[in-house]
């Protein structure tokens, strides 16, 4: 915890680290949201494998600082190693991701070979299942060297698959103090606020305006209870839902074309909230995963039935260089940079752990007992109260034994890769990818999809046992 408290309520020299440029948004989401507050000043040490890509994120945190409306001051350093990242920081932020080209491209393009076809593939499938085999070793790593530089620090985990990589820095450290952060209810609360306005007709509601409860693991959460002002609102999901119907409704395969490859009309979170009585708290791109019904299609245009688009390769391949030569510009001065609240709850959750305002938010933490029927340990995602260096889970309750079914089948198969990428068990891998719900092949055929995913990605797996794996075997 920060030692460095005023009278005046401010927090001085404080320490970050911030390891990976991830996908070169959150350390702008970051850098901006310190500028903009009067409670944090400290310094900024920057970590990426690409010490290029640190580099100029140094470059841009200094550019926001030099904004007239920067409140703050913080002072932002790239450095060489991990090791001078962490050295003796207070808050440690986690967003790392490996060239799309070389890893995310095979994820998504390899299963759709086999007809299988993933909007996401972050999180689960077969493209979530080979994230987490390529991360698994690193947060090992990201792990071992917090316990050795900065054991006390509050670590941020920002990296999909979110459950996997948070589990892991704790299967290495147990007593690290980290928790995963995701914005996706977030986003839900505005769609929920969204509604409220709309059927009970008030104006300017805020998803901050909503209390509601969440529980499930992350990218498929769930709500149970919405209040506004102390009033129970969840009615007005029942009432979008009526508006909206049938489902899938309005749209057909090319309608969306011309439209963002995130575009999401909340069709799939209202039909699973008709099929199973509580409201799922994520994306639909995102929710379209965790179940084999709406992706089980013959052409990848036809999931624009649901109001979703699939997100391509080339599109994540072009999205990378994208965002650097978005920033470059904005090094540049040919694009100015938007100095704007970002919406995100990091810096209000570093400074409640660091002694100043509580916060209540989501979180995704080891399961204490906050979700019943989830064992223990186990990622689950509940909301918290943060509060000066710690963390108290909120009791969720327990889940619909139908929608349990179907998060016990996902949290089976995250701690089967857990076991898996600690022993390097290739074989033991497979059985999780074999048990994913989008995995819907004759098992010869799986077989050959998981091959072919391990032979392009090899330079990825080398903490993995492949020599002996008896899945790879002719």
């Amino acid at each position: 915890m920060c030692e460095s408290h005023e009278e005046d309520g401010r927090f001085e020299d404080v320490s970050i680290g911030f390891v990976g440029g991830g996908s070169r948004d959150w350390a702008g989401k970051m850098m901006t949201d310190l500028a903009r507050q009067h409670t944090l000043e400290g310094e900024v040490r920057l970590y990426d494998v690409d010490q290029e890509s640190a580099e100029q994120n140094a470059r841009l945190g200094e550019l926001i600082q030099d904004r007239e409306e920067a409140i703050a001051e913080w002072d932002y350093r790239a450095v060489p190693s991990l090791a001078d990242a962490l050295s003796g920081a207070d808050v440690v932020v986690l967003s790392t991701q490996d060239p799309p080209a070389e890893t995310f491209a095979h994820d998504l393009d390899i299963p759709a070979e086999y007809g299988i076809y993933q909007s996401v593939g972050d999180t689960v499938g077969p493209g979530g299942t080979f994230r987490a085999m390529r991360a698994i070793p690193q947060y090992r790593e990201i792990a071992a060297a917090i316990r050795e530089h900065c054991p006390d620090a509050w670590v941020l985990n920002y990296t999909n698959p979110m459950t996997v990589c948070t589990r892991t820095l704790y299967e290495e450290f147990p007593d690290i103090k980290a928790v995963g952060l995701c914005h996706e209810v977030l986003h839900v609360k505005e769609d929920l606020a969204a509604y409220v306005e709309k059927h009970r007709d008030v104006a300017d509601v805020d998803g901050d305006d909503l209390r509601v409860n969440v529980k499930g693991i992350n990218h498929f959460t769930w709500i149970d209870d919405v209040r506004f002002r102390s009033e129970g609102v969840f009615d007005v999901i029942d009432a979008e839902l009526d508006s909206q119907l049938p489902l899938p409704g309005g749209f057909e395969p090319g309608d969306l074309d011309g439209e963002t490859f995130y575009v999401d009309n909340d069709q799939i979170a209202l039909d699973l909230y008709r099929r199973f009585g509580l409201f799922p708290a994520a994306g639909d791109r995102h929710l379209a995963e965790f179940v084999p019904w709406y992706l089980n299609i013959d052409d990848p245009q036809d999931v624009q039935r649901w109001g979703i688009r699939l997100t391509p390769s080339d599109h994540r391949i072009e999205h990378w260089p994208t965002n650097e030569r978005q920033r470059e510009r904005h090094l540049e001065g040919t694009e100015e940079f938007e100095f704007t609240d970002t919406g995100e709850k990091m810096v209000e959750l570093m400074t409640a752990l660091l002694g100043g305002e509580e916060l209540v938010t989501n979180v995704n933490l080891p399961n204490r007992g906050q979700l019943s029927g989830v064992r223990e340990g186990a990622i689950v995602e509940t909301n918290a109260l943060v509060t000066g260096d710690d963390i108290v889970p909120h009791a969720a309750g327990d889940l619909p034994e139908q929608v349990r079914s179907m998060v016990r089948t996902h949290v089976s198969n995250q701690e089967t890769l857990i076991e898996a990428g600690f022993a390097g068990d290739l074989d033991l891998a497979y059985r999780a990818f074999l048990n994913d719900p989008l995995v819907t092949l004759p098992p010869e055929d799986a077989r050959s999809l998981f091959v072919d995913l391990v032979d392009a990605e090899r330079p990825y797996l080398t903490d993995w046992n492949l020599e002996e794996a008896t899945v790879l075997e002719a």
